[in-house]
Formats: C-alpha cells, sequence, structure tokens
C-alpha cells in the first residue's frame, strides 16, 4: 500500500474502526521503563495455535526454555488447530479455569474483553520500546482506545502465491495488478488446465480472501457506526464477480479449510490461491524432489485493487491474552514481555521464515524480510492490513460474526450457485443483526 493510499484509508476507518491515524510512536529517546516481580511458585500453561510452518514451534519452544531458565518459571505449551483454539478459549474465559495465556486469532478477545487481564502497562512499554503498535492493532486489543486487552503477536499475511511459469504458459508475464485482469488471468489458467483454488470453507486464516473480495468492491458487512450493510449493491457485484472466479476453480474449494490449498499447490493440482509463506517454506525444507522443484516457480503477489480503487487487505491477526482468573497474573506479564523483546523475538521471526508479520515497527527492521526478496511481501501485513469488523468498531459483535463465518459462507452461496448474490446477502445480512442487534 502507497504511503498516500494508507493515510486516506487510516483517516476514513480511524474514528469508527478504533485505528490510529499513525503507529502509537514515541521519540527515540524515551526510556521504556518495566518494572514487574513475578510471583513465588508461579507456573504457566500456554494455549496456542498448531504451527504451519515448522521453525515457528521450534523456534518459540527454545525462547520457552529460555525463560524458564532465566526466571524459573515452569511453562506448559499446548497447541491446537485454530479452529479448536476459538472454542477452548471460550470455554476457559466463561468457566475461569484453563490456561493462563492464550494465543488466538482475529478479534476473538472482544468476545469476553472483561474475562481478560488487564495488559496496559506492558503494551505501553512494548511499544515505546520498539518504534510503536501499528493501527490495526490497537483496533483489535485497545478497543476503547484507552486499556489494552491483550498483546498483538502479529499476523499471518495472506498474500497471493503463484507459479510463475503456469502465468507466462497462459499469457501473463506479470501479475495483474487489478480485478479485471486477476479474472482474466483465472480464466486463462483454468482454459490452460492449470487452474487456481480459494479456500470457501470455514477456514479461519484462508477464507479471510473473501473480505478483500467484498472490500475491494466497496462492499461492507458494518457502516462506521456499527450498523449492518452487507446487503448492498457493492456486495452483490463482488458476489457476481465471485461467481465467475469459483467457475474457473478446481473442485473441491466449498469444503477447504486452512490446510487444503497447501496441500493441493504443493500437488501441483492448482497454480494459484492465497496463503501465508508456508507454502514457499515447504518447497525450502521438503525432501521430496517434485515439491522442491517448485521453490523457484513459487512467486508472491498482493491483491488485485478492486473498483474502490485502494488496497483492501485482510490478514489472519494474532493476539496474545493472560486470562484474568490466573493465579498468576504478573508471571504472565512477564512470560509476554520476555517473548516480546527483540533478543527473544527476533530470532523467532527469523525462525518462522517471514510466516508472521510484526506487530511493532522496529521489527520490520528484522533482516528475515530482506534476506530472500520472496519474505518480503509478507513484512507489512500489519501494517496494511483492515481490522476484520470494517469499518464499524471492533467488540462483542464484530468477534462473533466473524468467528460465525458470516462473509465467508455468503461468498460461497453466491459464488457455488446454492443462492442468488441477492439471496446469499440478504441471509448475511439477517445473520449478521443477530450479532449487532439491530
Amino acid at each position: 500500500m502507497s504511503d498516500f493510499n494508507r493515510r486516506k484509508f487510516l483517516k476514513k476507518t480511524s474514528a469508527a474502526a478504533g485505528v490510529a491515524a499513525a503507529p502509537m510512536l514515541w521519540p527515540a529517546a524515551a526510556q521504556a521503563q518495566w518494572n514487574n516481580q513475578p510471583e513465588k511458585g508461579a507456573k504457566l500453561r500456554v494455549l496456542r495455535w498448531s504451527r504451519f510452518v515448522q521453525g515457528d514451534i521450534d523456534a518459540y519452544m527454545v525462547n520457552v526454555k529460555r525463560f524458564t531458565e532465566t526466571t524459573g518459571i515452569e511453562v506448559r505449551v499446548d497447541n491446537e488447530g485454530w479452529e479448536d483454539v476459538r472454542p477452548k478459549a471460550a470455554v476457559a474465559a466463561n468457566t475461569g479455569a484453563g490456561p493462563d495465556i492464550i494465543l488466538s486469532t482475529n478479534d476473538d478477545a472482544n468476545l469476553y474483553p472483561d474475562k481478560l487481564l488487564d495488559v496496559t502497562d506492558l503494551a505501553e512499554y512494548l511499544g515505546k520500546k520498539y518504534g510503536g503498535w501499528y493501527p490495526a492493532t490497537e483496533a483489535y486489543l485497545r478497543p476503547d482506545g484507552k486499556k489494552w486487552i491483550g498483546i498483538p503477536l502479529g499476523a499471518a499475511g495472506a498474500m497471493i502465491v503463484y507459479r510463475q511459469s503456469q502465468l507466462k504458459a497462459a499469457g501473463f508475464d506479470t501479475f495483474p495488478k487489478d480485478t479485471a485482469g486477476f479474472l482474466a488471468m483465472l480464466k486463462a489458467l483454468h482454459a490452460k488446465g492449470t487452474p487456481g483454488g480459494f479456500a470457501l470453507g470455514n477456514a479461519t486464516g484462508d477464507g479471510l480472501w473473501t473480505n478483500w473480495l467484498i472490500w475491494s468492491h466497496g462492499g461492507q458487512l458494518v457502516s462506521n457506526d456499527n450498523k449492518v450493510v452487507i446487503d448492498s449493491a457493492e456486495t452483490i457485484r463482488a458476489l457476481e464477480y465471485a461467481k465467475e472466479m469459483y467457475a474457473t476453480f478446481i473442485p473441491g474449494t466449498l469444503s477447504w479449510l486452512d490446510p487444503n490449498n497447501n496441500k493441493a499447490f504443493l500437488d501441483s493440482q492448482i497454480s494459484v490461491t492465497n496463503n501465508g509463506i508456508s507454502i514457499y517454506y515447504a518447497t525450502k525444507n521438503s525432501t521430496d524432489p517434485k515439491v522442491q522443484a517448485l521453490k523457484e516457480d513459487i512467486q508472491h503477489a498482493s491483491y488485485p485493487i478492486g473498483p474502490v480503487g485502494v488496497p483492501t487487505e485482510s490478514h489472519l491477526f494474532f493476539n496474545q491474552m493472560a486470562m484474568k482468573y490466573t493465579k498468576y497474573p504478573k508471571a504472565a506479564k512477564e512470560f509476554l514481555r520476555f517473548m516480546m523483546e527483540k533478543d527473544q523475538f527476533e530470532p523467532w521471526l527469523t525462525g518462522a521464515s517471514g510466516y508472521i508479520a510484526p506487530p511493532l515497527a522496529e521489527y520490520a527492521k528484522s533482516p528475515i524480510w530482506t534476506s530472500d526478496p520472496k519474505h518480503t511481501p509478507y513484512r507489512d501485513a500489519v501494517k496494511n492490513m483492515r481490522p476484520s469488523g470494517y469499518a464499524g468498531k471492533l467488540g462483542y459483535a464484530s468477534a462473533g460474526a466473524g468467528a460465525d463465518f458470516i462473509v465467508t459462507n455468503m461468498v460461497a452461496e453466491a459464488a457455488s450457485g446454492a443462492k442468488t448474490p441477492k439471496e446469499a446477502a440478504e441471509r448475511a445480512q439477517k445473520r449478521a443483526e443477530r450479532y449487532y442487534k439491530v
């Protein structure tokens, strides 16, 4: 996103979405102060989503071990799939028992903000020390503009992943920059027998392309005053476009969850999809010669620009929630601080091979983003993304609507012909209104 477009977007959405006009920055000379003494005998349990990149969990566990060696605090880490973390986190929050810290996705923290530990002091310390938080992180985890209900971890950038050789064979030397060219490319790839495929099941991360689709045509789930407006002419146009896209897809995408497009791409069933950097990572680390051979052919690109004329990026945001019921709140904060400090966080970014884009401006300078040019497109995902509840204020309603896959389901219904675009938009409107209590 250009600086001009980013300023234009932030100016329009800051008041409604709780996004500041620029990262929360402090003078370089500002001295970050942190005073916190963990409880004696503290033990912590962490629940986090399973890795898509092995280096992520490997580096994370090295840091966990270092934390225990440094503080004497024992830490147990449990890993669950993205779709399983959300319900387990909700049960823990509502029963007051379970993990002390939960790493979850998108705006899950807004489902139970009163159940979470106030981490404002820690967020301010980290922001002062590392160049400020990017605006979207505040929309997610500082919804009232004052109190932080979680610590941002970053985002899995959702970029376009494609095979350059197959695009050239279909008549395209470069990846299209607008939606008209993108659709023409998909049709050409389909005609060549090298189709694309995008997840239309309840995929927590890879289903977020449907936000891009709606936003790129000017549609919104809610307006800036939190009124549900998904049943609109702009949405209908986006859904008509989705029907044309779907006609070029490989069969089966209606049931795809997050792992499916990875597998299809690596098996050479599709030539283009949306994904984090995990597909490229797999080609670099596979022992299968056929998969290894894809490494040089893979390229990454940002989503095409739609009729609205500006980027409309949607990425999978990661949060870190300390639960209010924990017996060791100071130890929980100390763990989060330790993991976000440069000595730990930068090696973790490197271990994850660019899979997680940083939430703090200072970490955009990390070597991982320039050590391989194919990493660079993922660097600014948090900087440029729109919050998932765009253009309204994040809270219980946006979190619930997101968790219920309302936008993804609407696109799937219209694209596949299960409903007309108008019927799909009307159903989405009614479903969303239950959350926004219109």
